[in-house]
């Protein structure tokens, strides 16, 4: 798989939410959204294929998480163009962090990973 700039080309937006009416803090369940938005910045499309996430908690513990496309969809991003969805996890602090990479494919180059920086799921007030 090549790492090289392709990757750098896919531009990675993220949001985060606490969802309180889903959680449960006294049975330790905290629930998080996240809207993930993918821009393509190459000039060529793109195929987004399968997905890999690191999920760390605030006590540590890692969770790794594979699968193919998103939400059941592995959408083909055109140059200059968007796709974007919300997904969410679960966690049993009320804060950790996910990261990863989405592995994409284009006819003209082959598969190429793209890089999701780090993010902080919290608690609203959480972190200080």
């Amino acid at each position: 798989m090549n790492t090289s700039s392709l990757g750098d080309n896919i531009q990675i937006h993220i949001e985060t939410a606490y969802l309180n009416e889903q959680s449960d803090p006294e049975a330790h369940r905290y629930v998080f959204s996240y809207h993930i938005t993918i821009t393509n910045h190459n000039s060529f499309p793109v195929q987004l294929i399968s997905r890999r996430w690191v999920i760390t908690d605030g006590n540590e513990q890692i969770q790794e998480v594979m699968g193919e496309g998103v939400v059941g969809e592995q959408p083909v991003i055109q140059p200059g163009e968007s796709y974007s969805y919300t997904s969410g996890t679960v966690l049993p602090t009320e804060v950790g962090s996910m990261q990863g990479h989405y592995a994409m494919v284009s006819e003209a180059l082959g598969e190429f990973i793209a890089p999701i920086p780090p993010f902080t799921l919290a608690l609203p007030n959480a972190l200080h």
